[in-house]
């Protein structure tokens, strides 16, 4: 059992699996955060926001060896169905007949992480103690308990900011000389609402797929959970004509959703006051750079890459973050000195990568899934793909099914888009779409 001494600073989802990799590798570990044993507290699925287990995730759980528990409270979702207003129904394979997402309650994630991580002696699970301080000079945090008011202070060989995009562990290492931030704002944000699972337990619509209803300025999406619900998030305009500020009465309420939301809406009992009881929520994207200070700082998940949850990879991107910085312990036999900053050098350009990707996907949600023309070019794509899949893997599947890097996936997906502009302009292509014509057309321009 080693002697090293490190802190994990939040008991998020990445805290908690990054905390298990420490603990298996036989660190000291501590893990502290702000809020209250979430363990102890009644989930409600469809009351959080549900999340996207897709390739790059599942990879950081089966090197934790927890993949099994998280299995048991994720749903596979081989697609998304798109929801016209006249009620009409397109649905879109993400990618062959064996790749899924996987749905998740953040809720029902996070205590399953945190009973894996308890499993360990060598792992201490801390609550209600809030980061105030950290003396990057000699690794020395401070914390407020929540409850007692006491101040604590503690000294750790290596601490791990995982306390999420208000990080306080970043905002320390923010105010050192030649250090970048940045934290921006979506002029859109999101509520939360649920529809409730049938009197028997059962789905109320497909269970097997991520609904989405795209109106061009916003969307509603919809997850399944366990217990037969759906988690809807409407992501919608704070301001302007469609905005979440003329959704202020019940009324209004109740007339957007029934004119824009029909078949949803008819699905949703109690919309209005879930709508009045869940808050306004925004979305904050943040860089920064680097994600580590000498050998004994650094920073994994949203505390280095906040990023919008258009293509369900922020908690993906995280926990990719933890099979990256693993790797890295090993490839250099514990030397943190050449690991930080290979770490910051190899994740700073995944993570502003990922985030382009997801503010791209934010505009083909809510408004290209409905487009004719932007589903024909999916299909050429996937019919191309299973006939060259050396030459050619679709940028979703790139993102979510492999390990490709984030910046690679991004660059090879732009590339693909300038031959795709090409093919589509072809004549007759709605007809001629999958003929010798079109293969050799994108084979020409490989």
């Amino acid at each position: 059992m080693s002697t090293k001494k490190t802190a994990v600073v939040g008991a998020g989802l990445v805290g908690g699996l990054w905390a298990i990799y420490l603990a298996k590798r036989g660190y000291q570990v501590r893990v502290f955060d702000r809020r209250p044993d979430i363990r102890k507290m009644k989930v409600v699925q469809g009351k959080s926001i549900n999340l996207a287990l897709s390739e790059r995730g599942w990879k950081g759980l089966i090197g934790a060896g927890i993949e099994e528990d998280i299995r048991k409270v994720s749903i596979p979702m081989k697609g998304r169905l798109m929801h016209a207003v006249d009620g009409s129904l397109t649905f879109q394979q993400y990618g062959r007949d064996d790749q899924a997402i996987y749905s998740v309650s953040r809720g029902l994630l996070n205590q399953t992480l945190l009973h894996c991580a308890d499993r360990y002696e060598n792992l201490e699970l801390v609550f209600d103690h809030r980061c105030t301080d950290l003396d990057v000079q000699t690794n020395t945090i401070s914390f407020h308990h929540e409850k007692t008011g006491n101040e604590v202070t503690e000294t750790f060989d290596q601490i791990y900011g995982t306390d999420g995009a208000f990080s306080a562990v970043r905002t320390r290492l923010s105010r050192l000389d030649r250090y970048d931030y940045s934290q921006t704002y979506l002029d859109h944000g999101y509520k939360e609402l649920e529809i409730p699972a049938n009197p028997d337990g059962t789905h109320q619509l497909r269970n097997d797929c991520l609904h989405i209803w795209p109106r061009g300025e916003y969307m509603m999406i919809a997850l399944p959970n366990v217990d037969g619900s759906f988690t809807c998030t409407l992501f919608i305009a704070f301001e302007g004509k469609n905005s979440l500020a003329n959704l202020k009465t019940p009324e209004a309420v109740n007339a957007f959703f029934k004119t824009n939301f029909p078949d949803a809406y008819e699905l949703m009992p109690e919309l209005t006051q879930d709508f009045f009881a869940n808050p306004d929520a925004s979305l904050v994207m943040i860089k920064c750079n680097p994600w580590h200070y000498q050998d004994r700082i650094c920073l994994l998940g949203d505390a280095a890459h906040a990023i919008v949850p258009f293509y369900g990879q922020g908690m993906n991107a995280g926990f990719e973050d933890c099979t990256a910085l693993d790797e890295l312990i090993t490839k250099h036999n514990e030397d943190f000195k050449q690991i930080f900053p290979e770490y910051s050098r190899i994740r700073k350009p995944a993570g502003d990568a990922i985030l382009e990707l997801a503010l791209r996907n934010y505009i083909e949600m809510r408004d290209k899934t409905a487009d004719k023309e932007f589903l024909l070019q999916k299909k050429i794509e996937s019919w191309f793909s299973e006939k060259h899949p050396e030459k050619w893997i679709p940028l979703y599947t790139q993102v979510s099914f492999s390990h490709i890097p984030y910046a690679d996936a991004l660059r090879n997906g732009d590339r693909q888009q300038q031959i795709m502009n090409q093919v589509m302009a072809m004549e007759n292509i709605e007809a001629q779409w999958n003929s010798d014509a079109v293969e050799k057309k994108i084979l020409s321009l490989l």
